[in-house]
């Protein structure tokens, strides 16, 4: 699903995010992607889904080349990925339904289709019942889960999560992750970044430790490793 090979990232103003990553993660897997803040963790994630170029090294994408992809095609490798942030990024002043609908009108998808979707992914996350709400009237862990709904929708074969449950109380936290779990069992790929110790520790799965630009450490049924 993923493979990069000696990836290096330095910034216009001189930063140097990363500094040499080598990585493959399978269809399926799920990631955890772990380090203190500033190890490169969000270079990492915004390479994946092109939001950065990396300034030298090979990108593969679900076999599509990302460092000589033209702006043309990124659109169409969007496609296959959904992206969650810790801050949601919902539309305020749309409902529910409007929010994750908006994600499937994107890529043309036909009024009737998108009825359909809509209905089954926010059934999926546990809010069929609010499709009406706006972002508003509902609790972060509500909201989390519009996001989660709006980033499924399209069926993607990979979902970034960038702190899913940062802004979220501990019942919440794991709530969000049951959702997550389901969505990696149904075969979509999941890479995780996370500062919850506790969540990466409970629920074992591949852990990928970042530090000053570098993987240090790459361990399947890893544990978080640092101190919060």
């Amino acid at each position: 699903m993923i493979q990069m090979q000696d990836v290096k990232k330095t910034y216009p103003n001189g930063v140097v995010a990363l500094k040499g990553i080598n990585v493959d993660i399978k269809p399926g897997e799920f990631v955890y992607l772990v380090g203190q803040s500033g190890a490169g963790k969000s270079t990492f994630i915004k390479l994946i889904f092109r939001e950065e170029i990396a300034s030298s090294g090979t990108i593969k994408v679900n076999n599509k080349d990302l460092v000589d992809m033209k702006w043309k095609d990124v659109p169409m490798l969007r496609r296959d990925i959904g992206v969650v942030f810790q801050d949601f990024k919902l539309l305020p002043k749309l409902t529910v339904y409007e929010n994750v609908a908006f994600a499937l009108e994107v890529v043309e998808q036909s009024p009737r289709q998108i009825r359909k979707r809509v209905m089954e992914v926010l059934d999926q996350v546990g809010l069929k019942n609010k499709a009406r709400f706006i972002p508003d009237e509902l609790s972060g862990g509500e909201q989390q889960r519009v996001a989660i709904a709006r980033a499924i929708a399209n069926y993607p074969k990979l979902l970034i999560a960038d702190e899913p449950t940062g802004n979220l109380d501990p019942d919440t936290s794991w709530e969000i992750m049951k959702i997550l779990e389901e969505i990696n069992a149904s075969g979509t790929t999941i890479i995780m970044a996370t500062h919850s110790k506790e969540i990466v520790n409970t629920i074992k799965r591949r852990v990928i430790a970042m530090e000053d630009g570098l993987i240090v450490r790459d361990q399947y049924r890893g544990d978080y490793g640092y101190e919060n």
